[in-house]
């Protein structure tokens, strides 16, 4: 039987969202009874630089929280990609919003899945849900976890003073899931 691992990267600039993603991408994880670590990073850097968290998911245990050369990374915006995608493990996967980030001069070694997150959350009148396009994107893409799944988890790290976005958050997850094609 297959051992079930994966650790990715998920960066951008602070205040899209991307810690968000990252601590419900780990939650889902956990409620599916997967083990899973999630590790946000705080500082100046945060402050309009790039924002950053890893998560590691795995059926057994875990036995370094720490990802040097992740197998995803996910790129909100150009600083992550040219920061982060060097450290991604060839055969990897980088799933990049190609909203904001215009480079056409990718690893060879690595697939690229390139998404309009700004602009599909434009579409749903939700602009700030770009983070919320780009982790159902993800989740179709590397079929980690079931979206129903990550859907559910909305209600570990939606705060209650937000729980009414719960819905708009939701069909954001389906249009970036939705916009991966088999």
């Amino acid at each position: 039987m297959k051992h079930l691992y994966l650790d990715v990267i998920l960066a951008g600039f602070g205040g899209q969202g991307i810690l968000l993603i990252g601590n419900l991408l780990a939650y889902a994880a956990m409620n599916s009874g997967l083990n899973t670590s999630y590790i946000p990073v705080y500082g100046p850097e945060m402050r309009g630089g790039t924002a950053n968290c890893t998560v590691v998911i795995s059926d057994e245990d875990i036995c370094s929280p720490l990802v040097k050369h992740p197998k995803a990374l996910i790129a909100m915006n150009q600083p992550s990609l040219e920061k982060f995608m060097p450290r991604l493990e060839s055969g990897g996967m980088q799933i990049i919003n190609s909203s904001l980030i215009n480079i056409q001069d990718f690893r060879k070694d690595i697939k690229t899945i390139c998404v309009p997150a700004n602009g599909l959350a434009e579409k749903i009148n939700s602009p700030k849900l770009a983070n919320m396009v780009i982790l159902g994107a993800f989740i179709k893409a590397t079929q980690i976890l079931p979206l129903t799944e990550v859907k559910k988890s909305l209600n570990d790290v939606i705060s209650s003073h937000y729980m009414h976005l719960k819905t708009k958050n939701e069909e954001a997850l389906e249009l970036g899931f939705d916009f991966v094609q088999d």
